[in-house]
Formats: C-alpha cells, sequence, structure tokens
C-alpha cells in the first residue's frame, strides 16, 4: 500500500472491477484513448491499444481517497524491462484538476525508484492531452520525443504521441533539492 496526503493506492482487485469499467463508459475519461465510451458489448480488452484493467493484473494500483475509500481511478507501472517501467494512469473526471492524478503518480514513480529498483520511467500520450502532459512534468518528467500515431483516428492524432522520461538520477536529485 502507498499513502499519500489524499491518497491510498493499493494492488487492484477483482472487486475494483466495476469502478474499472464505469472509468471505461465515460466519454471524457476515454477521449484520447478510444474517442469516447468504450463499447462493452463489443470491446475485448485483449483487442485494444490500451489498457483496460479488470482487478487481478499485477502492476496496477487502485486509488481511493483515503478520506472516504471514494473511488478516484487507477495508475499503472508496467514493467518494460529490469531497469525500465511505464506509468501510466486515469482517473474519474470528477477529481480532474484537483492535483491527485500528480499525487498518485508521484508516489508511485517514487516506489519504482525507490523499492522496485526501476532506473528510468516514462509515459506516453497524445500530444494534444494537455491534461495528462502537465502531470507528466509536474512529477518532473521531460519531454525526450514526439512519434507519429500510426492509425489517426482521433481527433488530434496528427500531432503525434509524445513520450516523457524521467531518471532515478533525477527523481532523486529533485527529492534532495
Amino acid at each position: 500500500m502507498l499513502q499519500t496526503t489524499n491518497l491510498t493506492l493499493g494492488p487492484c482487485r477483482p472487486s475494483d472491477r466495476a469502478d474499472f469499467i464505469d472509468l471505461e463508459r465515460d466519454s471524457e475519461v476515454m477521449h484520447f484513448l478510444n474517442g469516447g465510451a468504450v463499447d462493452h458489448e463489443s470491446t475485448d480488452p485483449n483487442d485494444v491499444t490500451f489498457l483496460m484493467p479488470r482487478g487481478t493484473e499485477p502492476y496496477v494500483w487502485t486509488a481511493r481517497r483515503t478520506v472516504d475509500d471514494d473511488f478516484v481511478g487507477w495508475f499503472c507501472l508496467f514493467p518494460e524491462s529490469e531497469a525500465l517501467a511505464e506509468i501510466g494512469y486515469r482517473l474519474r473526471r470528477k477529481f480532474w484538476g484537483q492535483g491527485l492524478a500528480t499525487e498518485g503518480a508521484a508516489a508511485l514513480v517514487g516506489w519504482g525508484f525507490e523499492t522496485a529498483g526501476y532506473d528510468r520511467i516514462v509515459a506516453c500520450t497524445m500530444s494534444v492531452n494537455g491534461g495528462s502532459r502537465r502531470v507528466m512534468e509536474k512529477i518532473g518528467m521531460r519531454h525526450a520525443r514526439t512519434v507519429p500515431v500510426g492509425a489517426a483516428h482521433l481527433p488530434g492524432s496528427e500531432h503525434g504521441e509524445v513520450w516523457y522520461e524521467l531518471a532515478r538520477s533525477a527523481w532523486t536529485a529533485r527529492c534532495s533539492g
């Protein structure tokens, strides 16, 4: 478990499934991933390019408000190798703009460097997703590259996908400075 000022993050559980699916049914939450709400009648979680957790994924952490246990969203720190992990997150709209994405992401990045032993953590989003980019920047990540999106099916995808990264040494310097 990870505890922040406002959040409790813990490994996801099957009992989180309904909350995860509700996130995917929100067209604004899914805008930059799917262009809108996920149609669960016709979408197989194994056939999409984005994560659709169901409560059994080993690298997904459920975020709840500490004060009342209200479901905030989820964070993921997926290992790409022993030294590299990719962070992702998805929050309920009612919690946007409150700093909770930054708070949860920073906690998980700290855990990734200090406990899991990663040397570098990366993240990506569509170039036009200003909210997610701000979270990445607030936790100390820096823009590394912009790449074209293969299938330009979402508005703004013509601007590409941006990748951000953070090295353990930069995290350590930031935390001690």
